[in-house]
């Protein structure tokens, strides 16, 4: 019967293994001295070998300060999912915890909906507007040219188109109306350097023309500076690229010309009397 009870005695606790020791014990401590008292001192002398086995299989036990089976997860790790209709007895039966009728019990509302009176969003008032009109231009300095130049990823004697610049690293992959020249690290342009760019700040053209290069406003509608930043693009799709668009009204004192598709290699001279016929539309 022992034998048969001896798991679920290797199965007790640290803190619930108690020491089972007769009155008559000889060389044994009190378990309250020390709770794990060592095997050489258990000397009973009118106790049965059974129960000495008992006792050394227990010592040994409580000498054991983990086990697999005393794993268990922490208070809070695991929560049970909440069961709804389910009953009456789990207290989130019939109605599920929502009541009787009403808007509450019957569905959702929308973002922002406060009953019906008006919401937040609307009483409010506004602030500012947003121009539909307003460009904006990813920026690039002379500086930053001039380093990607004596680095050879540009080659200054060719056009310098905003391709290249996209090509070569000196702007983002975001490009949303085109690039404008700023003027940052104009001393270091020693040589001259020809540019096709949207738009250019006056020191920058002052810097170029300086050294004997040229700066040339061309304009690019979103579908033609796709064409140019991306020709790969509709020769995958087995599109022909675009034709270049005229400015608007608003933007022709702004650019100096339509820009060229694809991207253009060398520079071409511009006279104010051919900018005039490059806007006129042919009849």
């Amino acid at each position: 019967m022992l034998r048969r009870r001896l798991p679920s005695l290797l199965s007790t606790s640290l803190f619930n293994a108690s020491p089972i020791v007769s009155s008559k014990c000889v060389g044994t401590k009190s378990p309250l001295s020390s709770p794990f008292p060592p095997l050489h001192s258990l000397q009973c002398a009118n106790a049965s070998p059974t129960l000495k086995g008992i006792w050394a299989v227990d010592s040994v036990r409580a000498y054991s300060l983990l086990s697999l089976n005393d794993l268990r997860d922490n208070k809070g790790a695991r929560k049970q999912k909440k069961r709804k209709g389910r009953g009456i007895g789990s207290g989130l039966g019939k109605t599920a915890g929502r009541g009787h009728k009403g808007q509450k019990a019957r569905g959702t509302m929308k973002f922002g909906f406060e009953g019906g009176q008006t919401p937040l969003r609307r009483r409010m008032p506004k602030r500012g507007f947003k121009n539909p009109f307003s460009l904006t231009f990813q920026p690039v300095g002379l500086g930053k040219i001039a380093k990607l130049i004596n680095a050879g990823k540009i080659d200054s004697s060719e056009l310098i188109t905003m391709k290249t610049l996209k090509d070569a690293g000196a702007i983002g992959k975001q490009i949303q109306d085109g690039v404008r020249l700023m003027g940052r690290g104009a001393d270091e342009i020693k040589w001259p350097i020809h540019f096709e760019v949207s738009r250019v700040t006056v020191r920058a053209k002052e810097a170029v023309e300086a050294a004997g290069g040229s700066v040339r406003r061309v304009y690019y509608n979103k579908l033609g500076l796709r064409a140019l930043l991306k020709p790969e693009w509709f020769e995958k799709k087995g599109r022909l690229l675009p034709k270049a668009a005229r400015p608007p009204p608003k933007q022709r004192d702004k650019v100096d010309s339509i820009g060229r598709l694809p991207a253009p290699t060398k520079p071409i001279p511009f006279l104010p009397e051919e900018k005039e016929a490059a806007f006129t539309p042919s009849v």
